[in-house]
Parts: structure tokens; C-alpha cells; sequence
């Protein structure tokens, strides 16, 4: 018979699974998912969204496929711009008993 151990894990996948950058990866891929839905909304193709987002076929291709290492935050915001979408930024102060963490939100 196996013995196994289970950890319980977080709501941040990425961090279970070690990304030093868990937060920021999960942004982005907030965001490439929310262009992805914009482009898909409009039923544009690749070449059609590289000439709305100005970037070219090839960067478009990458966000379709959650490629978005080469990607800043503020790029894909610029994007989502682009797509007529508003983005809404809210700080505010986070309890004393953790650290400040970032949530993104679709309307």
C-alpha cells in the first residue's frame, strides 16, 4: 500500500507551483484572456486584430496562445485599449495581517 502526503494549496495555482512571479503571470493571462475575448467578440482574425491592436501577426499569435512572457502588463492594457475596453485601477490598503496582493476583475 502507498503512502501519499496532500497539501492543501492556495487559490493562486501558479504559486503552488512555484512561479516567483505568480501574481504578475496571473495578471497577464487575465488580460490575454480578456483580448482574446474582445478579438473573439469582433470575430477577427489574426491579421485583421494586427491591424486594430498595430502590432504584428505574430504578437497577435502569441497572445491567442497565452505565449505572453514578452509581454508587460501595461502592453496588454494598451491592447485592451486598443479593443475598446476600459481598465480600472483601484489601490487601497490592504489588512494589517498580510501583504497588499493584486485581483483583477472582468465587468
Amino acid at each position: 500500500m502507498m503512502e501519499f502526503e496532500i497539501t492543501r494549496g492556495t487559490t493562486n495555482v501558479l504559486a503552488d507551483l512555484g512561479f516567483h512571479d505568480a501574481e504578475e503571470v496571473a495578471a497577464k493571462i487575465f488580460l490575454a484572456v480578456q483580448i482574446n475575448k474582445a478579438l473573439d467578440a469582433r470575430k477577427l482574425k489574426q491579421q485583421a486584430a494586427a491591424r486594430v491592436l498595430s502590432i504584428p501577426q505574430s504578437k497577435v499569435s502569441l497572445i491567442r496562445n497565452y505565449k505572453i512572457e514578452g509581454f508587460s502588463i501595461e502592453r496588454l492594457m494598451n491592447l485592451l485599449n486598443a479593443l475598446s475596453r476600459d481598465i480600472e485601477i483601484v489601490v487601497r490598503a490592504a489588512p494589517r495581517r498580510r501583504r497588499g496582493r493584486i485581483t483583477l476583475l472582468a465587468a
